[in-house]
């Protein structure tokens, strides 16, 4: 059957592998890869035949994850985080490429492979660090919100690499191929954003008029393959090209159309992509060569990990975060996979330096999970240990504080409920963020700045005389240390938390907090209230579907706590 054979051969193996790997709980991509090993002609079993037309389709992959990538361009994500996504990203990508370099060089290599090798392992997984986040419950914290923003700048910044990197070799004779590619790169800019960021997304409109599914999905395929085969064509990245084509459309009023019809066509390419990776991959090589890729492993986790602990400490953010964004993104990501490729298709890199970068990359995805896992343990022991010397900004006179409403966290909601607050109410906001500590100063509130796990810290707020304390922070084991903080303090004071889980909940709940809820739980009750108004529903059914909902979710946290008799669970009005 020839390539259509090796294609049917290549998703039956995806999948398989894919769906051990999902129960395994590990990256999708890894099954994938396993896949691509299974087929390879260097084992045993079935072979893929045409092993150069599979990359070729997987080069589209490539295309279409990087034109994607462009039609989720999400400006308004960078907004809350945008000075350590500008200026931080930047940051850590040259110091995790000279972290590369440094490995090159204890290793020996030349110049050319050292800057390979760092660019390489400069990027993270966005697939891996967002899903891991997922699965804690951790998707819309602050923490969240820096990581997502870090990975998409990364994201962005593959693209460069892409263009300069095969380029690099030419150095020695000049820089004149390199400055040419500069200068087409700037041209195709300019005329992207002075010519086709108006006249595509009135085209498309135009065609989503027509009515035609088939007809709108083959308009943006045609679109963002062919930005790609121009840049190409003009000596360019096949992938530069469709990710301007992604940014292009994503100012279209039909972006997410695009996207969802694209998606499906994305997700087969790209499993032939990390199936063509895993065909490359050499388990001879593996087997000859362990210790030296455990030893790079560990000099990566090291080196990275410390490079985005420091990054995110400079620009502000304190608590678990630095450790948090270190030991989520240490993993080489998935892009490293593009770049390696790119670097054996242009001879920039050995076979042998080829084998070594897509295998790290493979085993430090397989092992972020894990690590990610360590973060509140190992933070709590730090919490611990060295309680008594963080520092807070305290400008408030301990000795005046009484009946006084303590807002920890000043974020969205922190910040609403503080301001819906009476004027004869004196509020103390709590708060670790710079920048926050900033904002709800200017509101007018006074402020404790640093981490309200801290005693120190709470003492200074005067717990024992305070008439309530709101607890809006997002991360739940901050959440959770600060809860068995008050309680240490002042058990009888009642607390009000957010939690992100029923399991969160749990928590906070055995920790003695007065009352708790989970504000997506709440919500969908809220608007299942207001259908039923608007619907003229019978209201006795509903109050009982909502109350056999609440009981269901509830009540088994609260069988057999301590501080069931202090929990109530608010009820619609």
């Amino acid at each position: 059957m020839g390539i259509a054979g090796d294609i049917v051969l290549i998703v039956v193996a995806g999948w398989f592998c894919g769906l051990i790997a999902q129960k395994l709980k590990l990256p999708v991509v890894l099954g994938y890869i396993v896949a691509g090993i299974l087929v390879s002609p260097n084992t045993f079993g079935p072979k893929i035949v045409n092993l150069e037309q599979v990359e070729l389709l997987a080069d589209i992959g490539v295309a279409l994850l990087l034109f994607t990538v462009g039609l989720e361009f999400p400006l308004e994500k960078l907004s809350p985080v945008k000075n350590i996504a500008l200026i931080g990203t930047p940051i850590q990508i040259i110091a995790s490429v000279a972290v590369g370099v440094v490995i090159g060089f204890f290793y020996d290599w030349n110049m050319l492979s050292c800057i390979w090798f760092g660019c390489i392992i400069s990027v993270s997984s966005t697939m891996v660090v967002l899903k891991v986040l997922g699965d804690r419950g951790l998707t819309g914290t602050l923490s969240s919100q820096v990581m997502t923003a870090i990975l998409i700048m990364q994201d962005l910044a593959v693209i460069p690499m892409l263009i300069l990197l095969p380029e690099l070799e030419h150095l020695s004779s000049g820089l004149g191929v390199l400055a040419q590619a500069i200068v087409k790169s700037v041209l195709l800019l300019v005329f992207v954003a002075s010519f086709l960021a108006t006249a595509v997304p009135k085209f498309i409109a135009r065609i989503a008029e027509l009515g035609s599914r088939e007809l709108f999905m083959v308009t943006v395929l045609a679109f963002g393959l062919g930005m790609g085969l121009i840049t190409y064509k003009i000596g360019l990245s096949f992938a530069f090209g469709a990710f301007l084509g992604g940014i292009v459309l994503s100012r279209s009023d039909f972006n997410h159309h695009a996207l969802s019809e694209i998606t499906p066509l994305k997700d087969l390419f790209s499993l032939l992509f990390f199936v063509s990776v895993g065909m490359l991959l050499d388990l001879g090589f593996v087997y000859h060569n362990i210790m030296l890729i455990l030893l790079t492993i560990l000099f990566i986790f090291i080196g990275k990990g410390l490079v985005f602990g420091l990054v995110t400490r400079m620009f502000g953010y304190v608590n678990i975060m630095p450790l948090a964004v270190g030991l989520y993104m240490f993993q080489v990501g998935e892009f490293a996979f593009v770049l390696a490729r790119t670097g054996i298709h242009c001879g920039g890199i050995s076979k042998e330096l080829y084998l070594l970068s897509i295998t790290v990359a493979a085993v430090t995805i397989a092992i972020t999970p894990f690590f990610a896992n360590m973060a509140d343990p190992i933070y709590q022991w730090w919490r611990r240990r060295c309680n008594s010397k963080v520092k807070h900004t305290i400008t408030v006179e301990k000795s005046e504080m009484e009946n006084h409403i303590v807002i920890i966290g000043y974020g969205r909601m922190g910040s609403f409920i503080a301001k819906a607050m009476p004027a004869d109410k004196r509020v103390l906001v709590i708060e670790a963020h710079p920048a926050r500590v900033r904002a709800a100063k200017t509101d007018g509130f006074e402020v404790i700045g640093g981490d309200a796990s801290s005693k120190i810290l709470l003492k200074a707020a005067n717990l024992e005389k305070a008439a309530i304390a709101v607890m809006t922070i997002p991360d739940p084991l901050v959440s959770t240390l600060t809860q068995e903080m008050i309680h240490s303090l002042n058990p009888n004071l009642r607390v009000l938390a957010r939690a992100t889980s029923i399991e969160h909940m749990q928590k906070m709940i055995a920790k003695g907090c007065s009352e708790a809820m989970v504000p997506e739980f709440e919500a969908s009750l809220s608007i299942l209230r207001d259908m039923s108004n608007i619907l003229s529903l019978k209201n006795l059914s509903i109050e009982q579907y909502v109350s056999e909902v609440r009981s269901k979710q509830y009540g088994p946290l609260l069988k057999g706590t301590a501080s069931i008799r202090r929990t109530k669970i608010i009820e619609p009005d």
